[in-house]
């Protein structure tokens, strides 16, 4: 295999987006180009566990690294995981990715969209398995709405809306809320007979991705009039549109224009909730732009080569 220092392009830059559902790391060499792509779980360390989603980041890389021709350590990293939110969570899994590059910088995942941005300026807005807003202004200052974890946060996330569906189909169930159409879309996509079976379905593990893709099925019924599926719909959209618009007034933007970078499956893939969001956003506040950040990861990885920011360097290891 190739090192770093024998490929014909020079250097290799890896990008890491560890999310809750799925880790995708690719490899581009000094002029952005894609060599390399590898897939695996999810990556959050604090749903799953250090060891759990460190072993999820080394089998994605591994698969970018086969791919690429080229071998570990790579001339400088960005790893963006979902759950890094404390200096703790920063200095249990760097020690873990060290070896993995010269120059390793590790952030929470919505800076990877927020770096789509010019100069990172802006408001970043993710709704995938989780939900979060991160911004950051011409003057470096920083701030953050959401992105509390499933339990007790991630508003108009996948399992946000996932969750909500489970409930809302219960209650038809058993007559405490109005019919919906959730109920059967929910037992036949999980192959249960009855409403009674859906309690071993989701305990005792509570998978967050399964419960997330029930997402889908939330959207599909408010597409076709569920007036339930429509209420958890809105209800995420609003949920998501205050905590951008929340970040966007810590950091001054409520003054001026807002640039918005949009990421992850739900707020990428569903655009009826993405337009009710943006729409909620703009009544609220003016918007210069509003990206869509299909692939943080390739972002992130063309990114690392100018880190001026590093958290962990080669040297006096």
């Amino acid at each position: 295999m190739r090192s770093t220092e024998e490929t014909p392009h020079g250097a290799y830059f890896l990008g890491v987006d560890g999310g809750g559902s799925k880790t995708l790391a690719v490899l581009v060499d000094a002029a952005g180009r894609e060599h390399g792509r590898g897939l695996a779980g999810g990556a959050n360390a604090q749903a799953i566990g250090i060891e759990a989603a460190v072993a999820q980041i080394r089998l994605a890389v591994a698969a970018a690294t086969s791919a690429s021709g080229c071998q570990a350590p790579f001339a400088a990293a960005w790893f963006g995981l979902a759950g890094i939110d404390t200096s703790r969570d920063h200095s249990l899994l760097l020690p873990h990715l060290c070896v993995l590059a010269n120059v390793v910088h590790l952030t929470n995942d919505a800076e990877l969209t927020l770096g789509a941005l010019p100069g990172c300026v802006g408001v970043a807005l993710i709704a995938g398995t989780g939900s979060i807003a991160l911004g950051r202004n011409a003057s470096g200052a920083q701030a953050r709405a959401g992105g509390w974890g499933h339990l007790v946060g991630d508003e108009g996330s996948g399992y946000d809306l996932g969750r909500h569906a489970l409930q809302a189909a219960l209650r038809a169930a058993d007559g405490r809320g109005p019919a919906t159409q959730l109920l059967d879309s929910i037992l036949a996509t999980w192959e249960l007979r009855n409403p009674e079976d859906l309690i071993s379905r989701v305990y005792p593990s509570g998978d967050k991705s399964e419960i997330a893709r029930i997402s889908r099925l939330v959207f599909a019924a408010a597409q076709h009039g569920d007036p339930v599926a429509r209420r958890i719909v809105r209800r995420g959209a609003a949920e998501l549109a205050l905590a951008a618009l929340t970040v966007s007034k810590a950091l001054g933007f409520d003054a001026g224009v807002l640039s918005l970078a949009l990421g992850g499956g739900v707020l990428l893939h569903e655009t009826d909730l993405r337009d009710e969001v943006v729409q909620l956003i703009r009544r609220k506040q003016a918007v210069e732009s509003v990206v869509l950040v299909e692939e943080p990861a390739v972002s992130a990885a063309r990114a690392a080569g100018s880190l001026r920011q590093t958290a962990k360097t080669m040297e006096g290891k």
